[in-house]
């Protein structure tokens, strides 16, 4: 009976989504490139903020950074917080110039900006990262995920059956998920566009919220000694304080030397990434490209912002809670278990379908996002730019579809292989870092300069990679990362040198004429007035949390030793 509610539930939720989605966006037009990819530009602040957050939120993050905060407690909130700070800069600075260009892609202002070969770099390392990595490890980690919440392996039983159509089950199982999961994305991100995916974005994005603050009552209910519906009694200041008394190295925003994320990494790869990831990555940016006008996106950024700041209770505070209820029996090697042994042991069985469903949002989410941006790379930057400069709009989309369809199949046929591969989620993390700080750095000379030339930035491009693959795939390079100087530190030291050496090149053999940026006419851009005020706010709150929690003797400590 209890699994029937389970799957009932979550097939209900599921369905439920797709079929208000549809409602709302039955009427939209995709017979035009800025209707197709753009959602038309007329996405509002509240669309972007939820479609920002959950196109970010992935089963990745919630188990793999309640994983961290299993082991290093809340200062790993870094990757949440200090996020927020990275989108102050997005909406105050990045997006008024982007929006004035009338752009639908990262480099297609690159192109503006420096030449058409910038632009068909940039397109082809967008395209392969996206194809390549990012889609086959979201349907993977994403299948994986759902196997392990729903239990399906008992759930379908096939726990005693050894084989499914000749194949193991675990092996069964996991093509039959990532299908399941690439299918429906596909649905949302090929035929629906833009708007559908930030719409569906919206409503996911919600549904998570409840349930991720659902696993947080429970947990703070277990430790109460409540479990199941007597946890709706629950009194959670008794419980956090309980929490903070038996666990407060914990509580500690300030990261020991040999935590994942130390506290200087703050000032270098963190914050670089934090940047690059909101204010260059287009998968995530794209839909603040369809805005209706500068102070809606302005609106929406900022709104995600303070998302981030609350994402902790989500992302970080139930790992601390798995510590407290679970570190005599689960070990620290071991973390990454944590948040799916916390949901399975307190969340109420009817309530599993409903948790389901909003983890489904959440892989959907992330898939049909960079699925989207992909096809929109594709036709924009490579089919209509440097294969058929003289297609009709109709064609134009239509390669988008097709190519979206191609790399969908090419996904999900390649995503089961990567079972049984060793930290997943830190070779994600290394290809990211390769193309993140070239590119990054690339977009910030462009807008923060006007007389550094296009070989400046191709010559970047190239060194950038080519230096950070050196330092992560050559063995004394990488083992000398493994030491003192960290990664995070490695990245920003790449990218501090590639600044200068673009404003090298860039005194030696300046433009000719000054680069001056064209208004587009493309979106209203009037700024919104409480953009700065709203801003500044979010600073203040992101400094006011580290320093509430802050306990710089840990810091003092390392360093007389």
């Amino acid at each position: 009976m209890d699994t029937s509610i389970t799957i009932v539930s979550f097939v209900f939720f599921t369905a439920l989504v797709g079929v208000i989605t549809w409602w709302l966006t039955r009427g939209d037009q995709h017979g035009t490139s800025a209707g197709y990819f753009l959602a038309g530009r007329t996405l509002t602040g509240g669309y972007i903020a939820g479609s920002l957050m959950l196109t970010n939120l992935s089963t990745e993050q919630l188990v793999g950074l309640n994983g961290a905060a299993y082991k290093d407690g809340i200062c790993v909130m870094a990757w949440e917080v200090v996020a927020a700070l990275s989108l102050v800069i997005m909406a105050l600075f990045f997006l008024p110039r982007y929006l004035k260009s009338g752009i639908a892609t990262i480099p297609e202002f690159l192109e503006t900006r420096f030449n058409e070969r910038t632009r068909s770099i940039t397109s082809f390392i967008f395209i392969f990262a996206y194809a390549g990595i990012l889609l086959p490890i979201i349907l993977y980690t994403g299948a994986t995920g759902m196997i392990g919440i729903l239990d399906l392996q008992n759930m379908l039983g096939l726990g005693d059956v050894p084989t499914v159509l000749g194949m193991e089950t675990d092996w069964f199982l996991l093509w039959v998920v990532v299908w399941l999961i690439g299918i429906i994305g596909s649905i949302y991100a090929i035929f629906g566009g833009l708007r559908t995916v930030a719409v569906s974005d919206t409503l996911n994005g919600f549904g998570l919220l409840v349930g991720g603050a659902l696993i947080v009552w429970f947990g703070l209910a277990a430790i109460n000694d409540k479990f199941g519906f007597d946890a709706l009694s629950n009194n959670p200041v008794t419980a956090i304080e309980t929490l903070k008394t038996a666990n407060p190295e914990k509580f500690n925003s300030i990261g020991g030397l040999d935590s994942s994320v130390p506290f200087s990494t703050l000032f270098t790869g963190v914050l670089l990434l934090n940047l690059f990831y909101w204010s260059t990555n287009q998968q995530i940016i794209q839909r603040t490209f369809g805005a209706s006008s500068l102070k809606e996106g302005q609106k929406g950024v900022l709104m995600a912002g303070f998302l981030k700041i609350l994402a902790p209770l989500i992302l970080v505070l139930p790992g601390i809670i798995a510590y407290h209820l679970y570190h005599e029996t689960l070990p620290m090697e071991s973390k990454d278990l944590a948040y799916g042994k916390l949901v399975q042991q307190v969340l109420p069985t009817p309530l599993a379908g409903f948790f389901a469903a909003a983890i489904m949002g959440a892989i959907l989410s992330s898939f049909n996002s960079a699925l989207n941006s992909t096809a929109t790379l594709f036709s924009l930057g490579v089919y209509q730019h440097m294969i058929r400069p003289s297609a009709t709009e109709n064609e134009v989309i239509r390669s988008g579809k097709w190519f979206g369809t191609i790399i969908a199949v090419t996904s999900m046929t390649v995503a089961p292989l990567l079972a049984g591969q060793d930290s997943i989620f830190g070779y994600l993390q290394k290809m990211n870092g390769l193309y993140f700080i070239p590119i990054f750095s690339v977009v910030l000379i462009g807008l923060l300069t006007k007389r550094v030339p296009a070989i400046a930035a191709n010559i970047a491009l190239v060194v950038g990679f080519i230096a950070i693959a050196l330092g992560y795939f050559v063995p004394t390079l990488a083992n000398l990362l493994a030491g003192p100087f960290r990664e995070f530190h490695f990245l920003g030291v790449v990218f501090a040198s590639l600044i200068v050496m673009m404003l090298i090149i860039g005194a030696i053999k300046p433009m000719n004429t000054p680069y001056e940026q064209q208004d587009s006419g493309a979106v209203d851009m009037t700024s919104w007035p409480l953009a700065w005020p709203v801003g500044i706010g979010l600073i203040v709150i992101v400094l006011a949390i580290y320093g509430y929690f802050a306990d710089f003797s840990v810091l003092w400590t390392a360093a007389s030793n």
